[in-house]
């Protein structure tokens, strides 16, 4: 009997950030992962979904994943293209966005994520990464963060190797002290479930698991002790439609 579920972890992953996009919400999206699945939000559940991108584009309609900020699908489907410094200075630090889409290279248990160096220092690091972007100010300002990222021991880390876009520190009162407006990551997608951050603690708690994963796998694949909600829940596998919409993207 085969136990192959139809579709791919990274399937899975997409289509559940894809679901946590409501209809009508602002949206600032990041390149890769994040895209890919506010774009299968938007042809699917959320077709009034607002993209907007780094590049001054605002309510973007690609027909296709754009490769970059830059790529000129974007200005060609947009309601409107303004510079950047509109899209920061008007956009994004007065909170009129609403949700921002990040991705991670390392991610720690509360939320801070990395995406310039790892190992070594900044001026000497044993990987250099490409860098903070506009995610840092996403980070800080947009009314939530919704963070996309594989899972495994070398994304999810004990701490980052660099704060590149802060969470939520080390712990409750952090983003406050800051003067931080947004709300912080309130939910990170991988390809095994999801993860909340405690109330109280501000630590990243396993909420929900993908099918066909247990506490277990989540666990091994975590640098650090991994804290599981004690109503566990579980996510529906994509449907039909989402995983043609999604392959269609992808195949482009």
């Amino acid at each position: 009997m085969s136990t192959d579920p139809g579709y791919t972890s990274d399937e899975m992953m997409t289509v559940a950030a894809a679901r946590a996009l409501r209809d009508g919400a602002v949206c600032f999206v990041g390149i890769g992962l994040p895209s890919t699945a506010a774009n299968l939000a938007r042809r699917t559940h959320a077709p009034d979904l607002v993209l907007v991108y780094e590049s001054g584009t605002i309510g973007a309609k690609p027909d296709r994943l754009p490769l970059s900020i830059g790529d000129g699908v974007l200005a060609d489907t947009a309601v409107s293209v303004v510079g950047v410094p509109e899209i920061f200075n008007y956009w994004l630090q007065p909170g009129r966005i609403d949700v921002g889409f990040l991705g991670a290279a390392q991610l720690d248990r509360f939320g801070n994520i990395n995406t310039t160096v790892i190992g070594g220092d900044y001026r000497h690091p044993g990987v250099r990464l490409p860098g903070a972007g506009g995610a840092p100010e996403i980070a800080a300002s947009c009314r939530e963060v919704v963070v996309v990222v594989r899972q495994t021991k070398r994304s999810f880390v004990e701490r980052v190797d660099f704060v590149t876009s802060f969470g939520f520190g080390s712990g409750p009162g952090e983003r406050e002290a800051l003067g931080l407006t947004g709300a912080g990551p309130q939910l990170v997608i991988t390809d095994l479930g999801v993860l909340r951050p405690d109330p109280d603690s501000r630590e990243l708690v396993l909420t929900a698991l993908h099918p066909g994963v247990d506490p277990a796998t989540a666990r091994e694949r975590t640098g650090w002790d991994l804290r599981v909600a004690d109503d566990l829940g579980r996510g529906e596998p994509p449907t039909d439609d989402e995983l043609t919409v999604l392959r269609a993207l992808t195949a482009r």
